[in-house]
């Protein structure tokens, strides 16, 4: 048995000699090299922070101690200690989460996974711990110096400061990284800091010769002790921690087990807040991620841990990567773009950008609400910025959107990478709230692309919006082949009008499927399903769905049923909006709303979600199918299996029950309306 498979629980760790614990970290290392290239995921992140998380288990007694990760995605060497090392189905659907979670373990006590939170935690549970007497618990906070550089972290920093008495210790995870190298004023102080870790030898050297120094030695050394704030500036300028009221330690060797314990314990004797300071290394122990400048392997797909090279190579263009090279183009074409981003400059894609345009490129570090504020001074200033980030971020900034951008009527682009369904990362990275949290924006444009050329049109589109905020989304995935308009009416595309067989083109059109930006595709297999089983069908692509545009609720006025599909939750999205529309306008077609369900999402890939969620063609032909016949639309013929059950359209499962249709006599005796009785 080896050492890390005989570690079941933290307080098996506390029962290893400090020499055992260097071959531990060999043993760690290698399993999360074997484990992540399997399955891929975050490699160097937790490469980094083995001896750290050791260091951690040994000194703290989790779960009563209570140890939080910021961000989480470093917490794979957590969950090993903690008795969950079989990753074989990490980040796949009823597997092991890649991030911390409550449902695996008692350790887990947050599921964060958006940065700069931790600190804002830690502090509340420091105050519910001294509130509740729990004098013998400690609060330990593990947050990166990326991180750091996001406003919520100072401002818990502030309320931490506050109590002198209020045990809280904070460790720094300084690897000089958040995705890519850490940049800004925090950065420079920290590297200050990094580069003066002789001021603690030369202090004990100093205290020793002066011990022995005979009459003079003693007076001097308490002279040198009453000096020591202003001479340890000068060596090693902490004093920012310091004069907020925060004990510093460090910086420390990260991968020194030993040393790292020794700090911890000294930071838990203290009695109140103290930051430890450890100096770590992003994919340490593994050189090639050690030597990757890019990002050292944060992320993986799966791939051969020895060549390094992916097990399954991709074949298709991602959508960041059309959006990349398309912001190039758009830099040669209008000087006066530049492009922001959240410490994200290669995930969001626009390395390419920040390569030819060095000078129009502003990483502002985790701040989203910084990031969009920035652009509201950059417009004003005369410039159209491009602020990238991922869907689910841009919730953190949604105040300086509404008031600092929109207010304003400002000219900013916003990039939403990540949008709809992400799958894997979990519940915190789907981004399946923007179109409805931007919904209550007035005057915010909204675009949805459905293929590589609409990005790059709607793009250019939104950069000819002066007077306004503007939001270009698009998902985690492979682009699709281009899907060409039959025709255009107002701004809204028209994919496809179909005829049942045996019907007339005459015949008045029954259901209008609006599909929102990548549901395109679904919805266009969805409405040769509904066409074989005897309904016609049209799919339009609104192509920017907010506001809704007018052409549209014509359409609809010409439909029997109207069905919205789009990879946003269904609550206040695409679909609640175009049904207020055509109430507005006294449309009285029916509306149904597809959409991902208003639920915090397990991990699972993607097309696995879609699937279970009805986002398929066959899904959203079976669902539209049970509308219809609730709406009294009698020519959807469901077919009958032997044992009775019911068919969608195409032989698929219904998803929903089959109701039985009314007839329009039934619905006027009940005083309803056939066209609306939904």
């Amino acid at each position: 048995m080896t050492l890390l498979e005989s570690i079941s629980e933290p307080a098996d760790l506390k029962r290893l000699a400090p020499a055992q614990l260097p071959l531990l970290a060999d043993e760690i290392r290698e399993f999360l090299i074997r484990a992540v290239s399997r399955a891929g995921g975050h490699l160097g992140p937790n490469l980094g922070v083995v001896e750290l998380t050791v260091a951690l288990h040994r000194v703290f007694d989790s779960p009563r101690d209570r140890i939080l990760f910021d961000t989480g995605h470093q917490s794979y060497v957590h969950k090993l200690l903690t008795g969950r090392q079989d990753f074989s189905g990490l980040r796949v659907k009823g597997g092991l989460s890649g991030y911390p979670s409550r449902a695996e373990s008692e350790h887990d006590v947050i599921e964060n996974s958006h940065a700069s939170t931790v600190l804002g935690y830690a502090d509340g549970l420091a105050k519910a711990n001294q509130l509740l007497g729990h004098r013998d618990r400690s609060v330990v906070a593990v947050i990166g110096d990326g991180a750091l550089t996001g406003g919520m972290a100072w401002e818990a920093l502030n309320n931490i400061a506050e109590a002198q008495d209020r045990p809280l210790v904070i460790v720094v995870n300084d690897n000089e990284r958040s995705y890519a190298k850490t940049i800004g004023g925090l950065a420079n102080h920290l590297a200050t800091l990094r580069t003066t870790q002789g001021y603690e030898r030369f202090l004990s050297w100093g205290r020793e010769a002066l011990q022995r120094t005979p009459v003079v030695g003693r007076p001097m050394l308490g002279a040198l002790h009453g000096a020591k704030k202003g001479f340890k500036d000068s060596f090693a300028p902490q004093g920012m921690f310091e004069d907020l009221g925060l004990k510093y330690l460090g910086p420390i060797d990260g991968h020194d087990t030993a040393a790292v314990e020794s700090a911890l314990e000294r930071a838990r004797g203290f009695g109140g807040p103290v930051i430890v300071h450890c100096l770590t290394e992003k994919g340490h122990g593994y050189r090639p991620a050690e030597e990757d400048d890019a990002d050292h392997f944060h992320s993986v797909g799966a791939m051969d841990p020895f060549t390094c090279l992916p097990l399954s190579p991709a074949t298709g263009t991602s959508w960041t990567s059309v959006f990349g090279r398309e912001m190039v183009a758009v830099g040669r074409d209008r000087p006066d773009v530049v492009a922001i981003t959240a410490a994200m400059l290669q995930p969001v894609g626009l390395a390419g950008f920040a390569e030819a345009y060095p000078d129009r490129i502003f990483d502002v570090g985790i701040a989203e609400q910084h990031a969009a504020v920035s652009a509201a001074g950059l417009a004003t200033g005369g410039l159209h910025p491009v602020v990238a980030v991922y869907a689910t971020f841009l919730n953190r900034a949604f105040d300086q959107v509404l008031m600092d951008v929109a207010l304003h009527r400002l000219g900013v682009t916003f990039v939403l990478d990540r949008a709809g369904v992400t799958g894997t990362d979990g519940a915190s990275h789907n981004g399946m709230w923007d179109m409805s949290v931007l919904q209550v924006v007035p005057g915010l444009r909204l675009a949805a692309p459905r293929d590589a050329d609409q990005l790059r049109a709607q793009l250019r589109e939104a950069l000819d919006v002066d007077d306004a905020p503007t939001v270009v989304r698009f998902p985690k995935a492979d682009v699709g082949p281009a899907i060409r308009a039959v025709e255009r009416i107002g701004g809204v595309d028209v994919l496809r009008r179909t005829t049942p067989p045996g019907g007339s083109p005459a015949d008045p059109p029954d259901v209008l499927l609006v599909a929102v930006g990548t549901m395109a595709q679904p919805c266009l297999d969805a409405a040769a399903l509904l066409t074989a089983d005897g309904l016609s069908a049209t799919v339009a692509d609104p192509r920017w769905v907010k506001p809704v545009d007018p052409a549209l609720v014509r359409l609809a006025a010409g439909h029997r049923l109207v069905v919205t599909v789009e990879d946003n939750g269904r609550t206040g999205g695409v679909g609640a909006a175009v049904a207020q529309a055509l109430r507005d306008a006294e449309v009285r077609t029916p509306v149904r709303e597809l959409g991902i369900p208003q639920q915090f999402l397990a991990h699972a890939a993607r097309g696995e979600i879609l699937n279970e969620i009805g986002l398929t063609g066959p899904g959203i032909a079976a669902q539209t199918a049970a509308f219809a016949r609730t709406a009294g639309l009698t020519r959807v013929a469901a077919r009958r299996r032997p044992n009775g059950t019911e068919t969608a359209p195409g032989g698929a499962a219904a998803r929903v029950p089959v109701l039985r249709p009314r007839t329009a006599e039934a619905a006027r005796t009940r005083g309803g309306d056939p066209h609306r009785g939904l």
